[in-house]
């Protein structure tokens, strides 16, 4: 599951607050999403606008399915994916407030079983830690676990967190992953005695009167006002299928529409206050979620958008924080099969952004986005469509020429080592679980035994190293499969690897060591 920060590419022009209009012009607004739309291939998306406390614009655009008639409206459910984050840390903030966690406790004052492979890091990881991306594991370590759909539970995925590898050292450097988050809804519900589901929706979208939406990925399927989903398979817009796994719902479960998140955008740009209610949370508790943690180092933008250069990028809890044209920006982006999306606010503005879509296209929801932020900030005319355009083709270019280069750099005559039947057998990872080869009509099958969806062939690539092309094309993750030998000629251990650069992280394979065993374990 990507992280999909908004405004990957943002700059520091001071402007005149005076001179920033309060209002956008609603007929360049639709014509300019109506380009995005057709230029990038997205069916149907929501966009919600709030400012100073009030919904601006909640409306839908194109249909929740290709090739149909039924519209998108600003009633339209789509997943959010990774903007989910932001619910479990404003969940911890509440139980913060009340005395119930400490966000520089250790986490194993809640979770006394929880375990990490460095003592060291389990004993001093804290409740902070579990949501700013500094604990030394490495970018998506673990997804596998939970992505594609698992057969692992919740609980499971947290026990089996004691054997994943480290990258770096603790707090030492800033990687995105998702499984922490899963941690911290283990310790809502310790504390709370309500399980992450229970705890966000009565807590704090019955609060607020989100009433359309649903703390589970589960909830796109069924019936009602649904979008569906879609993305370029093979070069092609298609259908693909939703991600309905609940195990992952603390970092990736929210399921809601333009309507409900509006009133999720006014709340956090009003330090937690509720029109009419108690606050949900306090502005202590929303200067702890919009402050930096974990330091991002900022790299140059594309050239199309030099204009819009950042200075600063950081980590917050459960948000992204960088700096937009003079501005403070906090951010957030989401994605998972077929819904993209992203959360964009400017506290000096009391301005909040959101654009929920239903094809996998980080360029169509930034410019949509960052062309709303341009015109409250009354900034220069920038053509994002047209620079995102170029960008797209561009990386496009490049992971063409990078397959191409290693395609030429394989030698297609060389043999494997072995017989394949010396290959099948069951194979372990430490973390992940078993993983089977099997000898099928001559070919060697590859089964991942807690994925139904990674299962696929072997494909001979060059001496000991294959590749798993899978069944479910959606994937769009076929991997590289190597051995190494003993010198008696026993298989000694198996790695994985993308076989694509645009793999998305979250197909963790080169975390994986599988050693053969015979016969399977677990």
């Amino acid at each position: 599951m990507r992280l999909l920060s908004s405004f990957l590419l943002v700059p520091f022009l001071f402007l005149s607050l005076s001179a920033q209009p309060s209002s956008i012009n609603l007929k360049q607004l639709d014509a300019h999403i109506a380009k995005v739309m057709k230029e990038f291939e997205v069916p149907g998306l929501a966009v919600a606008i709030v400012k100073d406390g009030k919904v601006a614009i909640a409306k839908g655009y194109g249909v929740k399915k290709m090739g149909g008639s039924d519209p998108v409206d600003a009633a339209t459910l789509f997943g959010i994916a990774s903007n989910s984050k932001a619910f479990t840390a404003t969940a911890l903030g509440i139980l913060v407030e009340e005395g119930k966690v400490e966000w520089d406790a250790p986490v194993i004052n809640y979770l006394p079983a929880l375990q990490l492979i460095d003592p060291y890091i389990t004993r001093e990881l804290t409740v902070r830690d579990l949501l700013v991306h500094r604990s030394g594991l490495g970018l998506g370590a673990g997804d596998l676990l939970w992505w594609p759909a698992s057969t692992h539970s919740r609980q499971e995925i947290t026990k089996r967190l004691r054997y994943v590898p480290l990258a770096t050292s603790f707090r030492s450097a800033y990687a995105y992953d998702n499984v922490l988050y899963n941690v911290a809804g283990d310790v809502i519900e310790a504390v709370s005695g309500l399980s992450w589901e229970e705890f966000v929706q009565t807590r704090i979208l019955d609060k607020l009167g989100m009433s359309a939406t649903k703390p589970r990925c589960s909830a796109v399927v069924g019936p009602g006002n649904i979008s569906s989903t879609h993305a370029i398979v093979d070069k092609r817009l298609q259908l693909v299928k939703p991600f309905i796994a609940d195990n992952a719902n603390p970092a990736a479960g929210i399921t809601t529409n333009v309507t409900d998140i509006a009133k999720w955008l006014i709340v956090q740009l009003d330090s937690g206050r509720v029109a009419g209610g108690a606050p949900l949370f306090s502005p202590k508790t929303a200067k702890e979620l919009w402050g930096i943690v974990t330091p991002i180092s900022v790299s140059n933008v594309a050239p199309e958008l030099a204009a819009i250069q950042h200075n600063f990028s950081g980590y917050g809890l459960g948000f992204l924080m960088r700096d937009f044209r003079g501005q403070k920006l906090v951010t957030h982006g989401g994605a998972l099969p077929g819904y993209y999306s992203t959360v964009a606010m400017i506290p000096g503005l009391r301005l909040g952004i959101a654009v929920l879509t239903n094809q996998e296209s980080s360029r169509a929801m930034n410019a949509i986005a960052m062309y709303i932020l341009d015109r409250f900030l009354g900034a220069p005319a920038l053509d994002y469509v047209s620079a995102y355009k170029r960008i797209q083709a561009r990386a496009d270019s490049t992971t063409a020429a990078k397959l191409q280069s290693t395609s030429a750099a394989r030698n297609a005559t060389s043999s494997p080592s072995l017989s394949l039947e010396q290959y099948a057998g069951t194979y372990q990872d430490s973390w992940y679980g078993d993983i089977i080869l099997k000898l099928e009509d001559g070919k060697l099958a590859i089964a991942f035994a807690h994925t139904p969806e990674l299962s696929g062939t072997l494909e001979h690539w060059q001496y000991d190293t294959f590749v798993a092309r899978w069944h479910d094309r959606e994937l769009r993750a076929d991997a590289y499969l190597t051995f190494s030998l003993n010198p008696d000629g026993t298989i000694e251990q198996a790695k994985m690897k993308a076989f694509s650069p645009d793999t998305d992280f979250s197909f963790d394979f080169h975390h994986l060591l599988l050693k053969k065993v015979e016969p399977p374990t677990r």
